[in-house]
C-alpha cells in the first residue's frame, strides 16, 4: 500500500505520519509513505526529526504539476493540508479558499486521474456552526460562520460530490479541537503555555464562555486510521475527545499547570463570528471501534511538559520569517 499524506509536516499530519512509521498499526504495517507539504509557517520538517522510511516532496496541493509527479501509484490519499487558523481567515480569506477549496479540488482530480483507491478528507467540527445544546450528528447540514469553516465546508461538499458523481471512495472526518505536542503556537493551548513559560500575558476572548470539545491528536489520528480501515465510501465520521470546557475553564487549567495566576490574563475583544459552542456526536465512529483513550488531565499535563522540554522547537517558530 502506498499512502500520500498531504500536510504531513504539520501538527496533526506529522502525528499521523509518525504513528505509521512507528509500526504496530494494524493494516498499515507495510505502507509506503509519501509526505507532501508546502512548508508554510505551520509546516515544519522538525516535526518528523528522527524518522526515516518516508519520501518527502515539497509542494502545493493546488499545483497540478506537483500532483502529477506524486499521485501516480498512490493507493490512499489522506489530506491534512489546510489553512486552519480562524483569526487569520478573518484577516485574509483568500488563502483559505485557495488551499482549502481549490487545493482539495485539485487533489481530487489528480486522485481520480491516477485511480487512487481511497481519498480521506480531514475536516473540522467548525463546519457545523454553533450548537447551544446537544451534539451534532453527521447528518446535520454545514452552517459555517467563519471564512475558515466555510472553506472547509466547501471542501467537504466537493469530496462528497466526487463520490456521488464519479463513484470515488471518498471519506470525510470532522474532528473537534486538537491539542498535543508539535502544535504551532498560534493556537490557544500552545500559545498560552509558551506565553506563561516566558512570563507573558495571555489573551482571553470576550467573556471566556465559548465551549470546545478537546481531542488529543493521538486519538484523532487513531480515529482517522479506523475510518480508513473500516469506514464506508461517501460517509462522514465525527471524531471527538469527550471533554467539553469553556475557554475560561481551560485558561484556569493552563494557569495551574504553569504555576501562574489570573493576573496574567488579559481580557480582549471577542473575535467576529465567534461560535459559542461545538459538540460532536461520535456514535457513528464508535461503531467502528473508536473511543478516546487519552485522559484529558493526563494529556494536558504531558502537553505542557512537552513545551517546557522543547523550548528550542517553539522559539525557532516565533522568530522564523513567514514562508
Amino acid at each position: 500500500m502506498r499512502i500520500l499524506v498531504t500536510g504531513g509536516a504539520g501538527f496533526i499530519g506529522s502525528q499521523f505520519v509518525r504513528d505509521l512509521l512507528d509500526g504496530d498499526r494494524p493494516g498499515f504495517e507495510d505502507a509506503g509513505v509519501t509526505v507532501l507539504d508546502k512548508l508554510t509557517y505551520a509546516g515544519n520538517l522538525a516535526n518528523l526529526a528522527g524518522y526515516d522510511g518516508y519520501r518527502f516532496v515539497r509542494g502545493d496541493i493546488a499545483d497540478p504539476a506537483v500532483l502529477a509527479g506524486v499521485m501516480p501509484g498512490t493507493d490512499v490519499v489522506v489530506n491534512f493540508a489546510a489553512e486552519t487558523h480562524v483569526d487569520r481567515s478573518i484577516v485574509d480569506s483568500a488563502a483559505f479558499v485557495r488551499t482549502n477549496v481549490l487545493g482539495v479540488q485539485a487533489l481530487l482530480e489528480a486522485a481520480r486521474a491516477a485511480g487512487v483507491t481511497t481519498f480521506l478528507q480531514v475536516s473540522t467540527d467548525e463546519v457545523y456552526g454553533s450548537i447551544p445544546s446537544g451534539s451534532w450528528p453527521e447528518t446535520d447540514p454545514p452552517r459555517p460562520n467563519s471564512p475558515y469553516a466555510a472553506a472547509k465546508a466547501g471542501a467537504d461538499l466537493l469530496c462528497l460530490a466526487y463520490h456521488r458523481t464519479y463513484g470515488m471512495d471518498v471519506r470525510v472526518t470532522r474532528c473537534s479541537n486538537n491539542y498535543g505536542p508539535f502544535q504551532f503556537p498560534e493556537k490557544v493551548i500552545p500559545l498560552f503555555v509558551t506565553n506563561l513559560i516566558d512570563g507573558l500575558p495571555v489573551p482571553l476572548y470576550g467573556d471566556g464562555l465559548n465551549v470546545r470539545d478537546w481531542l488529543h491528536v493521538a486519538d484523532h489520528c487513531r480515529g482517522v486510521r479506523l475510518v480508513l480501515a473500516k469506514g464506508s465510501p461517501g460517509e462522514v465520521y465525527n471524531i471527538g475527545g469527550g471533554t467539553e470546557l469553556t475557554n475560561r475553564e481551560l485558561t484556569g487549567l493552563l494557569l495551574d499547570a504553569c504555576g501562574a495566576d489570573w493576573s496574567r490574563v488579559r481580557q480582549v475583544a471577542d473575535r467576529p463570528g465567534h461560535d459559542r459552542r461545538y459538540s460532536v456526536d461520535i456514535t457513528k465512529i464508535r461503531a467502528l471501534g473508536y473511543a478516546p483513550e487519552v485522559d484529558f488531565a493526563d494529556g494536558l499535563a504531558r502537553t505542557v511538559r512537552w513545551y517546557r522540554d522543547h523550548r528550542a522547537w517553539w522559539e525557532a517558530l516565533r522568530t522564523a520569517p513567514a514562508r
